[in-house]
């Protein structure tokens, strides 16, 4: 298990055992929605409420330590904030890989010839991954 205490600090938050827990949880699964990062740090704090899971998934995002990868017809997952990147889905396992896909040119784009002010550019591409086929 990585020590997410430093990073914790930095993004000016309390390094509780339960967002040491919960940032953990998220780095070790890479990409996971709010019912399974429940019930995964509920194996050790068992005690923990899922609104204690929200407020702290919260302040993370508040202090840009986590982001929020909506997904088509599915929950929402989060992960540690890193490098822009895209996103890759599996609809059968609802896998979610990071991909390195260039954006600017298509938000340039639509910039120029739409007068259109881009501020953010999320990109879920849905699909059968390798093993599902």
């Amino acid at each position: 298990m990585k020590d997410f205490t430093n990073t914790l600090r930095e993004h000016n938050l309390k390094a509780t055992p339960q967002r040491l827990e919960i940032i953990n949880t998220i780095f070790l699964y890479g990409h996971i929605n709010i019912d399974s990062l429940y019930e995964e740090v509920k194996k050790k704090y068992n005690a923990i409420s899922l609104a204690t899971i929200y407020k702290n998934i919260n302040a993370m995002m508040s202090n840009s330590l986590l982001e929020e990868v909506k997904l088509p017809n599915e929950k929402s997952v989060y992960e540690i904030i890193k490098d822009k990147h895209s996103h890759v889905l599996c609809k059968k396992c609802n896998k979610v890989i990071d991909i390195d896909i260039e954006l600017n040119t298509i938000t340039n784009n639509i910039s120029q010839e739409l007068d259109f002010k881009v501020e953010n550019s999320d990109l879920v591409i849905s699909g059968i991954c390798k093993n599902c086929q």
